[in-house]
């Protein structure tokens, strides 16, 4: 939910809370929240600086577009945005899961959208439709295995954490699911329902209410587990929202706008271990 509070010197403060909510209609179901209180200043928000790329553009699907890089022969990996779009930390994370021996598909659900800040990326995150996105890594996944991935795996920040659970609670053909910091609202999508590995990973730090803090990883954890699946949880003492970030060159800059403390690289590197030692042995 977005608040503006202005202050008595007329200056804005962005306050988006995370408290999952999905603002209902009967076709169109939205996912709001997704990042932290930061204040606004005066000059214009500052664009993350450039990197260039090596995935491909393509299609897939019903001419959906996204990102694609490793040989088709490879175990496929559905890589999923955070709230800001299809942005260079992302596209960052998924040539360094790749060169691990995976082919990584990055879908743009924004289709070319990026939040330049935070207002801009809670807009584009609330008119995001969740069951059409879900619907959409779907085709993702499809398109990975016909053309080559014997398994898919999927993994995803933020939003996309939370929507990588969410796929997997839908029934999309996902092999496993590697989440980190982000929960879908259970009253739409029941991760009861997931039958597949996962593993869920936060930061000590996270202070996301109902989304991705401590509470909410032990309720997803407790919710699982009575349901039959041995989800396996970590957490990272110095790691707070997005904490996964400081992996990428521009990562410091992502952490800085939403906010968040750049975490000790020793826990990122066990969280990128843990990671990619979890997609080989359900997908490779």
């Amino acid at each position: 939910m977005l608040h503006l509070n202005v202050t008595s010197q007329g200056q804005r403060r962005v306050n988006i809370q995370i408290f999952l909510k999905l603002q209902q209609s009967s076709t169109k179901p939205r996912f709001m929240g997704c990042a932290t209180s930061q204040p606004a200043d005066s000059k214009p928000a500052q664009a993350v600086s450039k990197v260039e790329s090596k995935m491909q553009k393509i299609t897939f699907g019903s001419n959906l577009p996204g990102l694609e890089i490793g040989d088709k022969s490879l175990p496929g990996v559905i890589v999923i945005q955070e709230w800001w779009g299809v942005t260079p930390n992302i596209t960052e994370l998924a040539e360094q899961i790749s060169a691990q021996g995976f082919r990584c598909l990055v879908p743009d659900l924004y289709k070319g959208k990026i939040g330049v800040d935070a207002e801009e990326a809670s807009h584009l995150m609330n008119n995001l439709n969740f069951k059409e996105a879900v619907a959409e890594l779907g085709q993702a996944a499809d398109y990975l295995r016909s053309t080559g991935a014997s398994k898919v795996g999927c993994t995803g920040f933020c939003m996309g954490g939370a929507l990588t659970l969410a796929a997997m609670a839908d029934g999309m053909n996902i092999d496993c699911g590697a989440p980190f910091y982000g929960i879908p609202p259970a009253a739409y999508f029941n991760v009861s329902n997931i039958k597949k590995p996962v593993m869920f990973q936060y930061g000590d730090l996270d202070k996301m209410a109902g989304f991705s803090d401590a509470a909410a990883a032990n309720t997803l954890a407790e919710t699982m587990k009575a349901a039959g699946n041995p989800i396996e949880m970590y957490n990272y003492p110095t790691g707070g929202h997005g904490f996964m970030n400081a992996a990428t060159t521009v990562g410091t800059e992502y952490l800085a706008k939403a906010g968040s403390p750049v975490p000790e690289q020793a826990d990122v590197k066990l969280a990128f271990e843990r990671l990619i030692a979890f997609l080989k042995k359900n997908v490779a």
